[in-house]
C-alpha cells in the first residue's frame, strides 16, 4: 500500500509517496494553465515509478485540490502544512509558508494547527512577486538572493506589484546597483512577512516552508529582519505533500 499527497499550488505542484514504513519518493513540476492537466501528468508519473492509484491511497491538497479526480479525499493546505511540518521539524512551531500567491503564518501546537492567518490579497510579498521583480532585473530568483547579501539597504515602497516594478525600473534607470535593488525587493517581501507575523503572533520557534525556502540566502535575510534564527529543511518545500500523503494513512 503506498499513502501519497498531492499539493497542487498556483504555481508548482509537489507530490510525496510513503509506504507503509518511510518517506519514498518526492518530486515537483509546474503547474501550468491547467491543474487537470497536471494531475493527468502526475499519475502517470506515478503509474511509471510503479506506484499504481488503484492501490494506494491518495489525499490531494493546495489551490488545486479539486482538480484531482482519484484523489480519496481533499483537506485544506494549512492542515496539511501543519501536518507537515510536524513531521520534518519535530515539535511545535510558527510555520510561515510562502507560496507563489499568498503568504500563509501557521501556529502548531501539540502537533496540530491551534491558528493561521493568510495574507492572499494581493501578490506583493509572495514566491510570485519575487519572480516577476528577478525577471526585471534580468537575473533567476536564486541570483537575485545571492545579489542581496551584498547590496545596501533601500526600500521599496509601493505596495503594488505593477508599482514595484516601475520602481524597480526608475531606481535601474537611476544608476542604483543591481544588488542594493536585490537587497531592496527582499526587504520589500521579509517587511511584508514581518508585518504579517506580527499581526499573527509567533512562537520561539519559527519555520519556512514553501518555494522560497529553496532559495538560497532568504532564510538568512528573513532571519535578520525578524530578530530570531529562522529554520528550515531541504524537504520544506514539500511540508503540504508529505502532511496529505501522511493524512493519508489516517483513511
Amino acid at each position: 500500500m503506498y499513502y501519497i499527497g498531492i499539493d497542487i499550488g498556483s504555481t508548482a505542484a509537489k507530490v510525496s509517496v510513503f509506504n507503509d514504513i518511510e518517506l519514498m519518493e518526492n518530486f515537483t513540476m509546474p503547474t501550468g494553465w491547467s491543474s487537470i492537466e497536471t494531475s493527468k501528468v502526475i499519475k502517470e508519473k506515478l503509474e511509471k515509478n510503479n506506484i499504481k492509484i488503484d492501490e494506494s491511497k491518495v489525499i490531494a491538497t493546495g489551490y488545486g485540490r479539486i482538480s484531482v479526480p482519484y484523489a480519496d479525499k481533499t483537506i485544506t493546505e494549512i492542515t496539511c502544512h501543519g501536518k507537515g511540518t510536524h513531521y520534518l521539524l519535530g515539535k511545535d512551531c510558527t510555520v510561515i509558508d510562502i507560496g507563489g500567491q499568498d503568504t500563509k503564518i501557521i501556529t502548531l501546537e501539540k502537533g496540530k494547527v491551534s491558528n493561521f492567518t493568510m495574507n492572499d490579497k494581493c501578490a506583493a510579498g509572495t514566491g510570485r512577486f519575487l519572480e516577476l521583480m528577478a525577471n526585471t532585473l534580468g537575473v533567476g530568483i536564486d541570483e537575485l538572493g545571492r545579489m542581496a547579501l551584498s547590496g545596501e539597504d533601500i526600500n521599496i515602497t509601493s505596495m503594488c506589484t505593477v508599482f514595484a516594478e516601475s520602481e524597480v525600473i526608475s531606481l535601474i534607470g537611476s544608476g542604483t546597483k543591481r544588488e542594493s535593488i536585490a537587497r531592496g525587493i527582499v526587504n520589500s517581501i521579509t517587511g511584508r512577512v514581518y508585518a504579517l507575523l506580527h499581526k499573527h503572533g509567533a512562537t520561539d520557534t519559527i519555520f519556512l516552508t514553501g518555494g522560497l525556502c529553496e532559495v538560497e540566502s532568504f532564510a538568512y535575510l528573513l532571519s535578520e529582519k525578524l530578530g530570531v534564527k529562522v529554520q528550515t529543511s531541504p524537504l520544506a518545500r514539500y511540508a503540504g505533500s508529505i502532511g496529505a500523503a501522511l493524512l493519508a494513512k489516517d483513511i
